[in-house]
């Protein structure tokens, strides 16, 4: 399952101007493969989640971040 949530926003919670969540992930309990979102706690922090955990990245702009979920999820199971 692949599912894609962007919103262009003046939020000041979001400075990037998205509040975002690129979510690939499985329906049969096993859950998420690859996320990549904002961290809803932290202001400004972006997040790319895993089956090893949890990882804090630099946000690249929304098209390369797209083109990076893309890449990866072509390689997955």
């Amino acid at each position: 399952m692949v599912r894609r949530r962007v919103i262009r926003t003046d939020d000041p919670q979001y400075p990037s101007g998205f509040r975002y969540s690129r979510h690939y992930g499985c329906v049969d309990g096993r859950g998420t493969i690859l996320r990549y979102d904002n961290e809803n706690e932290t202001v400004g922090r972006h997040e790319r989640h895993d089956a090893d955990g949890v990882a804090r990245i630099e946000f690249p702009g929304m098209m390369e971040l797209r083109e990076r979920f893309l890449n990866e999820i072509e390689d997955s199971p």
